[in-house]
Protein backbone atom coordinates (compact mmCIF):
# COMPACT_ATOMS: atom_id res chain seq x y z
CA UNK A 1 0.00 0.00 0.00
CA UNK A 2 1.02 3.37 -0.68
CA UNK A 3 0.35 5.64 1.73
CA UNK A 4 1.87 9.62 0.85
CA UNK A 5 1.18 13.43 1.64
CA UNK A 6 1.28 14.20 -2.08
CA UNK A 7 -1.99 14.79 -3.64
CA UNK A 8 -1.18 12.43 -6.63
CA UNK A 9 1.80 9.14 -7.17
CA UNK A 10 3.92 9.87 -9.51
CA UNK A 11 3.85 7.70 -12.81
CA UNK A 12 0.79 6.28 -11.52
CA UNK A 13 -2.48 7.30 -12.75
CA UNK A 14 -5.44 7.18 -10.31
CA UNK A 15 -9.29 5.70 -11.88
CA UNK A 16 -11.18 5.64 -8.78
CA UNK A 17 -11.67 7.65 -5.27
CA UNK A 18 -12.47 5.29 -2.44
CA UNK A 19 -13.56 8.14 0.00
CA UNK A 20 -11.67 9.30 2.89
CA UNK A 21 -9.90 6.96 5.50
CA UNK A 22 -8.27 7.78 9.14
CA UNK A 23 -6.64 6.19 11.83
CA UNK A 24 -5.88 7.19 14.98
CA UNK A 25 -3.52 6.44 18.10
CA UNK A 26 -4.27 8.00 21.70
CA UNK A 27 -1.62 7.16 24.27
CA UNK A 28 -1.25 7.20 27.69
CA UNK A 29 1.61 9.41 29.42
CA UNK A 30 3.58 7.20 31.46
CA UNK A 31 4.40 8.74 35.35
CA UNK A 32 7.79 8.23 35.71
CA UNK A 33 8.67 9.37 31.73
CA UNK A 34 7.00 12.48 32.75
CA UNK A 35 9.61 13.14 35.82
CA UNK A 36 12.32 12.36 33.69
CA UNK A 37 11.23 14.56 30.47
CA UNK A 38 10.52 17.20 33.57
CA UNK A 39 14.53 16.85 34.21
CA UNK A 40 15.33 16.85 30.55
CA UNK A 41 13.49 20.24 30.36
CA UNK A 42 15.34 21.55 33.12
CA UNK A 43 18.70 20.87 31.92
CA UNK A 44 18.32 20.50 28.02
CA UNK A 45 18.40 18.63 25.60
CA UNK A 46 15.97 15.65 23.93
CA UNK A 47 13.26 13.64 25.80
CA UNK A 48 14.13 9.91 24.14
CA UNK A 49 11.32 8.33 25.97
CA UNK A 50 8.27 10.85 24.69
CA UNK A 51 9.83 10.89 21.15
CA UNK A 52 9.78 6.85 21.15
CA UNK A 53 5.67 7.18 21.99
CA UNK A 54 5.15 9.98 19.39
CA UNK A 55 6.65 7.75 17.10
CA UNK A 56 4.52 4.56 18.55
CA UNK A 57 1.23 6.56 18.14
CA UNK A 58 2.61 7.81 14.33
CA UNK A 59 2.75 4.32 13.11
CA UNK A 60 0.22 3.25 14.87
CA UNK A 61 -2.21 5.55 13.43
CA UNK A 62 -0.54 5.06 9.83
CA UNK A 63 -1.59 1.36 10.06
CA UNK A 64 -4.94 1.36 11.30
CA UNK A 65 -5.61 4.05 8.21
CA UNK A 66 -3.62 1.71 5.89
CA UNK A 67 -6.07 -1.28 7.17
CA UNK A 68 -8.79 1.15 6.33
CA UNK A 69 -7.73 2.09 3.17
CA UNK A 70 -7.90 -1.77 2.46
CA UNK A 71 -10.68 -2.68 3.99
CA UNK A 72 -12.48 -0.15 1.22
CA UNK A 73 -10.70 -2.00 -1.78
CA UNK A 74 -7.77 1.05 -1.90
CA UNK A 75 -4.29 0.74 -3.60
CA UNK A 76 -3.25 3.78 -2.26
CA UNK A 77 -3.61 7.04 0.20
CA UNK A 78 -2.87 9.97 -1.25
CA UNK A 79 -3.01 13.76 0.44
CA UNK A 80 -1.94 12.31 3.89
CA UNK A 81 -2.30 14.60 6.78
CA UNK A 82 -0.57 14.11 10.24
CA UNK A 83 -2.13 15.86 13.47
CA UNK A 84 -0.70 15.45 16.95
CA UNK A 85 -2.41 16.85 20.05
CA UNK A 86 -2.15 16.73 23.83
CA UNK A 87 -5.38 15.99 25.85
CA UNK A 88 -5.15 15.32 29.24
CA UNK A 89 -1.73 13.92 29.54
CA UNK A 90 -2.65 11.70 26.79
CA UNK A 91 -0.86 11.78 23.23
CA UNK A 92 -3.18 11.89 19.92
CA UNK A 93 -1.67 11.15 16.48
CA UNK A 94 -4.50 11.41 14.22
CA UNK A 95 -4.19 10.43 10.12
CA UNK A 96 -6.03 10.90 7.30
CA UNK A 97 -6.10 11.18 3.40
CA UNK A 98 -7.82 9.89 0.26
CA UNK A 99 -7.97 6.20 -0.32
CA UNK A 100 -7.91 5.56 -3.93
CA UNK A 101 -7.28 2.74 -6.53
CA UNK A 102 -5.01 2.89 -8.94
CA UNK A 103 -3.94 1.91 -12.86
Amino acid sequence: MIVTTTPAIQGRQITEYCGIVAGEAILGANVFRDVFAGITDIIGGRSSSYEASLGEARETALKELEERAEAVGADAVVGVDLDYEVINNMLMVSASGTAVRLA
